[in-house]
């Protein structure tokens, strides 16, 4: 069975902790477990302290046979700032507007840059989502309408460069559009006359919603799914309210990162589960040990941290 690992971002000393509390044993060809594989939501590089240790953790692994990875938004944008114009130059130009958290990655690898292009070439080698019989994985959102329209226009797993020069050129191409949904999620855009204040002080201007409920009715605070600021309990005007995608309760038990719950709650219900507890700021680290359960359980939530002296 799986053991569905959240957004690492780069806290290989975390994620070696967990393995070992999962059961896996380090050996010469990484991690492994007897009777289990570890799968990997995305997020696993930029921001953390050991993201090069991170990467090749997890790169071994799926190797290896004993983990699987799907490409979180991260990823992504590590990907298109590999990137290079017609001229051989960088495709991305200072001041690198959405890509700062990137630059963490490449400094690491700045004596290293022919293990940085290897390790780009096999990021683009994964896939964007999973379906393993009785789970799913993907980074943000699953909509079967944008699972169905990559499926049937990419090449995958594997992901041509042209797809990533045109994810960052072309914002309105389905492409473009599929690929960020499942791996950012849909966001909300506030009214021009609500202002709120997040845990940085910063005023934003749209938020993480709960895509997978029936928004009819609800507050500005029961469609969020932030856990970064709160949102005021007036309820959203039907005429602005946001597309949903429902999940059935029927369907597969599906997995996702993204959403930096810090503590949790992590099972949403019976079958949705977000494995994300926000490492960077939360210093925990979350996996779910699926054991082919239709309905998740609280007691399969396995989590580590660091011990702070």
């Amino acid at each position: 069975m799986y053991d569905i690992i959240g957004d690492v971002h780069g806290h290989a000393q975390l994620l070696k902790k967990l393995l070992v509390k999962l059961g896996y044993k380090k050996k010469e060809n990484g991690f492994t477990h007897s009777s289990r594989k570890a799968i990997f939501v995305g997020d696993f590089i930029n921001r953390g302290p050991n993201i090069r240790k991170t990467i090749r953790i997890v790169r071994e692994m799926v190797e290896n046979g004993n983990a699987y990875a799907i490409l979180g938004n991260h990823e992504i944008n590590a990907i298109i700032a590999s990137l290079k114009d017609k001229n051989g130059m960088p495709l991305i130009k200072p001041p690198l507007k959405n890509f700062i958290s990137v630059l963490k990655t490449t400094k690491e690898f700045e004596d290293a840059r022919e293990e940085w292009a290897s390790h780009v070439k096999w990021l683009r080698s994964l896939p964007l989502f999973l379906e393993l019989g009785g789970i799913r994985v993907v980074h943000a959102c699953w909509s079967d309408q944008a699972i169905t329209y990559l499926k049937d226009n990419l090449t995958l797993p594997g992901i041509k460069k042209s797809t990533f020069h045109k994810i960052y050129k072309d914002h309105g191409s389905k492409i473009t559009q599929n690929i960020w949904l499942i791996t950012k999620g849909p966001q909300f855009k506030l009214p021009g006359d609500l202002k709120i204040i997040n845990n940085k002080g910063v005023s934003p201007r749209s938020y993480r919603i709960r895509w997978w409920e029936d928004y009819h009715g609800k507050t500005f605070e029961e469609l969020s799914f932030e856990s970064k600021f709160k949102l005021p309990q007036y309820t959203v005007p039907e005429q602005i309210l946001p597309v949903n995608y429902p999940y059935d309760p029927d369907s597969p038990v599906l997995f996702f990162g993204h959403y930096c719950r810090f503590k949790g709650p992590h099972i949403i219900n019976k079958n949705l589960c977000c494995v994300d507890s926000c490492v960077n700021g939360s210093k925990i680290l979350t996996a779910y040990s699926w054991d082919g359960e239709k309905t998740l359980l609280s007691k399969n939530l396995v989590q580590v941290t660091y011990i702070l002296s």
